[in-house]
């Protein structure tokens, strides 16, 4: 593996219901290195061009209004197979499928809202750093 950067935000469930310190800690004893944090608000813009895979599936309105509902904390995360340790913290993308000891199996409730965005790619993180942190 190699040293990597990646793109993760904890959405607005998991700022709202107190898990950005836990989340954050886990990151650092996994070796991850916070490079850049920022709280603040998802723009539409911001949400559009990040989901924009997913335009015109049945959730996607519903996952536009949810990400900019109130704020998220936007991280750029690096370290050795960032992307992949990053991913395998997060959990499954459905809470109810999560391991336990992961973040979303440990803090999801429902797969509309599961606490947490990673990057699944190099390429994606270098897509969703531009978009969140121009």
């Amino acid at each position: 593996m190699s040293e990597q950067k990646t793109y993760t935000m904890i959405k607005p469930d998991g700022v709202r219901n107190g898990h950005v310190g836990e989340i954050v800690n886990r990151f650092e004893r996994a070796g991850l290195t916070i490079e850049r944090m920022e709280l603040g608000m998802v723009t539409l813009a911001q949400a559009q061009a990040n989901y924009a895979e997913h335009e015109g599936k049945p959730f996607y309105d519903g996952l536009i209004a949810y990400i900019t509902s109130g704020p998220v904390v936007k991280m750029v995360v690096s370290g050795e197979g960032a992307v992949a340790k990053v991913r395998t913290l997060m959990g499954a993308t459905n809470p109810a499928d999560a391991a336990p000891g992961t973040i979303r199996g440990d803090f999801g409730l429902i797969m509309d809202e599961n606490v947490i965005h990673g990057s699944d790619s190099p390429a994606s993180a270098e897509r969703e750093i531009g978009i969140f942190f121009n």
